[in-house]
């Protein structure tokens, strides 16, 4: 089968996708299934003919562990989406669908199915590993009774940055800018720990999921993660009544980089230092920073994450107090 790949720019796909009269429809699903894929670039290249005929935008990776997947679709193709993916593959049958607590329909503007040698880079070299060996999935009800507990461990394995926003109360950061680094990190910082109820937690339930079998791994022996991440979480939360333990906002990575979980907001405007939750990439093609801005900064700074920024783009910065 030949290579299957968009061949129009980025910047042209999103402005057609934003001129679109369907654009505030889409909803916008994240789902993820570790199994073993003998071939990944054939499972890609048929998998990419189906999503594109249902005209499903987002980001895919396949790799032999498995598949990861964060797409928007039209709501009156979903369900046809969902039959078709769960008879796909066996393993895909049923899968759960982690669905947006929030929408605005620019999510994505195009399919992109990577193949890679894993759905998660973790950097995990150890041929003895077992990423099925996973750890006790919790639901919401659970969740909140573990929150209770004193004696029961949240550790966040999100970037620092997914932290900042939002996390539950309580919750362990794991010092780290990638996943990677923090699965040793994780191990270190709690080797005194073995014995404790320790529950894992991330945005869909992807990395918590790997996260809790590397913990099981070396040797801990009370190892939950939160089945579904945030979003299950906070799904299953609003759905039965039950209060939300999650405070701030869920970072998302894709085009809205945010759902809002609580009305508090925890984090500050990098700039100014007043309350803010928003992130912004600096537009500064040569830095792309991610940073909390504020809309005030985001006017002052033209959306630049530095004055250094600003003068290497030929920016003014005279509005700059």
């Amino acid at each position: 089968m030949s290579i299957l790949h968009n061949r129009i720019c980025n910047k042209e796909l999103k402005q057609n996708v934003l001129k679109s009269v369907d654009i505030k429809e889409r909803i916008t699903i994240s789902f993820y299934k570790y199994f073993h894929i003998t071939d990944p670039s054939l499972f890609r290249d048929e998998l990419y003919v189906i999503l594109t005929k249902l005209k499903v935008f987002g980001r895919i990776y396949i790799a032999h562990e498995g598949i990861n997947a964060q797409i928007s679709i039209l709501p009156i193709l979903y369900e046809k989406f969902k039959q078709i993916l769960y008879s796909f593959h066996p393993e895909l049958n049923k899968i759960r669908m982690n669905i947006a607590l929030n929408e605005n329909g620019i999510s994505f503007w195009v399919l992109r199915m990577k193949v890679r040698k894993r759905i998660v880079a973790d950097g995990i070299k150890d041929h003895n590993f077992n990423a099925s060996n996973v750890g006790m999935y919790l639901n919401a009800k659970e969740v909140n009774s573990m929150l209770d507990d004193p004696e029961v461990m949240f550790i966040d394995m999100r970037n620092h940055y997914e932290y900042e926003v939002g996390h539950f109360e309580n919750a362990i950061k794991i010092p780290s800018n990638t996943f990677r680094d923090q699965l040793p990190k994780v191990v270190s910082m709690l080797k005194k720990q073995k014995d404790r109820k320790i529950v894992m937690y991330c945005t869909g339930g992807i990395r918590c999921e790997k996260a809790s079998a590397w913990m099981k791994h070396n040797g801990f022996n009370n190892v939950y993660h939160i089945e579904g991440g945030i979003i299950e979480y906070t799904r299953q939360a609003i759905k039965q009544g039950l209060c939300i333990r999650f405070k701030g906002k869920n970072f998302v990575f894709d085009g809205r980089m945010g759902e809002r979980v609580s009305n508090e907001i925890i984090s500050n405007c990098h700039q100014c230092n007043l309350p803010c939750d928003d992130h912004t990439n600096c537009i500064n093609d040569q830095c792309h920073s991610l940073f909390i801005q504020c809309s005030n900064c985001a006017k002052q700074y033209h959306k630049c994450c530095s004055l250094t920024c600003m003068t290497t783009i030929g920016l003014s910065n005279k509005n700059i107090i």
